[in-house]
């Protein structure tokens, strides 16, 4: 995938913001060198809160890997798992039953997971990741739900700052050996936000969610064809 590049001045005003002063770079994660950064980060951020993770978990076939890079280093990294029929999704591992129920209600489910941001980085770091995620999950393939598996006490933060809702209760997660619970957020949801406040932060400062962050919604259409002219 061509990468995505935020707050830097030049050529192509399809790929070049002025919203932050943090230059990053957003990519998918195509070689083994790239994904093994991603990984080192993960290991880094999860390890520092105590959990545990495998930081060189086999890379699933309906698994994408994004990270944002700056100045050389790895400073965000996040997964995202479509729904198959034989693969599912990791959440299926603690919630099979409430994904189950999605599913035959026509849901179509993706999975953000693997989620971490360096200290310091800027919040479009975050909001670059979920929003380059949500184009490739709901403007390409057509998905219709995130579903996430989070310690409870990170809920208010997903449904404050993105609108997740309540979807299974706790569980012990068994890939992180923390707790967790289930939530849920409709992409239309997100569309619904992504076009009343992208790109316009500097407009909606006292906005609690991070969708101002996000870039603008006529930004969308050009980076979704970097993505498609990427994805083979």
């Amino acid at each position: 995938m061509r990468e995505l590049v935020i707050g830097e001045a030049a050529h192509d005003p399809m790929e070049d913001h002025e919203l932050d002063r943090q230059v990053f770079h957003l990519r998918l994660a195509n070689s083994r060198h790239e994904r093994e950064s991603a990984s080192l980060l993960l290991k880094k951020m999860y390890g520092w809160r105590g959990y545990d993770v495998d930081p060189h978990a086999v890379h699933s076939p309906n698994r994408i890997t994004l990270y944002a890079e700056t100045g050389g280093a790895t400073v965000g990294t996040m997964s995202l798992c479509l729904d198959d029929p034989v693969l599912g999704l990791p959440a299926d591992e603690n919630f099979r039953h409430e994904l189950d129920q999605l599913r035959a209600q026509g849901r179509r489910l993706c999975e953000p997971s693997r989620l971490a941001i360096d200290k310091g980085a800027s919040r479009r770091v975050f909001a670059g990741l979920i929003h380059i995620s949500y184009l490739y999950a709901h403007h390409i393939h057509g998905h219709s739900d995130y579903v996430i598996e989070v310690n409870p006490r990170h809920v208010m933060f997903y449904r404050r700052m993105l609108g997740f809702g309540h979807c299974g209760t706790q569980r012990n997660c068994s890939r992180v050996g923390a707790p967790a619970v289930l939530l849920r957020l409709d992409l239309q949801y997100m569309k619904e936000q992504i076009q009343r406040y992208g790109g316009l932060m500097e407009k909606h400062p006292n906005v609690r969610s991070f969708y101002p962050f996000f870039f603008p919604p006529d930004d969308e259409a050009g980076i979704t064809g970097r993505l498609m002219r990427g994805r083979g």
